[in-house]
């Protein structure tokens, strides 16, 4: 069995298609067409529904969509909180409606009742004509505030009138409006730790999580990664003009094993970065930004794929041309990564066995090893810093006119 055929966490692309009662791929294909990586997803709103979490949000949304009760959205970051937004208006009975969008963290301190609310001429300084606010602007759709977590406390409590009552008074006027808008609210913070800390009213939190959708980050929805990656690769398509068909099986192990801190946000641009370097209409693991963080263990590092596959270990046994014995090469590896056996620590063992073979079959010359690795000489410079066998120097450094040769 191959190595690159299982992903970190223990699944292979295969038996992740399996789980949702998909065909398995076939395993002798080392290339993978959009279609088989989409295959058993849906695209709905915008978004795109393949894992088990994915399908119970939309269920929820579907309960929720035909009224206007507001709805608190908690997810990480890049999760995808503003497409369940979009979801539950499309869905909603007021679909033609406005769908207005604000972030919290962008409002002015001095301005953020006005924001909200709106002013009338000669409310403030520099208050030069009515500004209807987003409430107003909003009336008769959704108004979507994300990073809610970032309101001030001095208007928290002028949020939740507005709520209650449906109506809001712009600053500096007498007048009251009434708003007819659905307000869906979302954070990527613990608002429930907030309220214990003082830093959010517990009514509005409350008010706000009377109807909750958690929307899980990407790594515990590792099943759904092949049909994004297929949806990215169709959208980057278009935007670019470029005509990507097919991802090889190895990288797309490497993405389904990546921690992904950043979610779906994170591993779209993961692939518009490949979709631009790629020259051909396909991407394999070299086409691919993913590097290796030593807080984040799970993420692979970038050029193992032709480590393993140009001068590094051939796990099906033979030397390679780097001259190692590639059975008891592999089995080191093992023999040095911890019980029970993770793939990352295997791979890193690879990648320093590999690195070190190369630099002894080239006397330390860091240029003709890059060479036999297959891999650039600022990869072999980035791993000697990494591993600790060498000076090496930093990808920083590097990107500057000078470099000083590693040996």
């Amino acid at each position: 069995m191959r190595l690159h055929e299982y992903s970190a966490n223990g699944s292979s692309v295969a038996t992740a298609r399996q789980n949702l009662g998909a065909q398995p791929l076939d395993a002798t294909s080392e290339w993978l067409s959009l279609a088989e990586l989409a295959h058993g997803s849906e695209r709905i709103g915008g978004a795109v529904v393949r894992s088990a979490h994915a399908r119970k949000i939309l269920k929820t949304i579907s309960r929720l969509s035909p009224y206007k009760s507001t709805v608190l959205i908690h997810g990480e970051s890049g999760t995808g909180k503003e497409l369940v937004a979009r979801a539950l208006h499309t869905m909603g009975s007021a679909p033609n409606g406005p769908f207005v969008t604000f972030n919290c963290s962008n409002l002015v301190d001095s301005l953020a009742e006005s924001q909200l609310f709106g002013h009338v001429r000669g409310a403030f300084t520099d208050a030069r004509e009515d500004s209807l606010g987003y409430f107003r602007s909003a009336s008769g759709g959704t108004l979507f505030l994300d990073e809610v977590g970032e309101l001030p406390l001095h208007l928290q409590p002028k949020l939740l009138r507005a709520l209650d009552t449906h109506e809001i008074q712009p600053v500096g006027s007498s007048r009251t409006y009434s708003v007819d808008i659905r307000l869906v609210a979302a954070s990527n913070r613990n608002l429930h730790a907030m309220v214990k800390a003082g830093q959010f009213r517990d009514d509005l939190y409350y008010r706000l999580n009377a109807a909750a959708i958690l929307v899980p980050p990407l790594r515990d929805r590792r099943e759904a990664i092949p049909a994004f990656i297929a949806h990215f690769i169709e959208h980057f398509n278009r935007l670019f003009g470029k005509d990507i068909k097919l991802v090889s099986r190895t990288a797309v192990d490497a993405l389904c094993a990546n921690q992904w801190p950043g979610n779906v946000r994170e591993l779209g641009h993961a692939i518009e970065s490949a979709v631009l370097m790629t020259e051909t209409d396909r991407i394999d693991l070299h086409d691919l930004p993913l590097r290796h963080d030593d807080a984040n263990p799970q993420v692979l590092v970038e050029p193992v794929g032709k480590v393993l596959q140009n001068g590094g270990l051939n796990l099906e046994g033979g030397h390679n041309s780097a001259g190692i014995d590639c059975e008891k090469a592999s089995q080191r590896c093992f023999e040095m990564a911890t019980w029970p056996y993770s793939l990352d620590a295997v791979i890193r063992e690879a990648s320093k066995l590999a690195l070190v073979r190369a630099l002894q079959a080239t006397q330390g010359n860091c240029h003709r090893a890059a060479e036999l690795l297959g891999v650039s000489r600022y990869t072999v410079y980035r791993m000697l810093n990494r591993f600790g066998l060498g000076e090496g120097h930093t990808y920083r450094t590097l990107r500057k006119s000078t470099v000083r040769r590693a040996s």
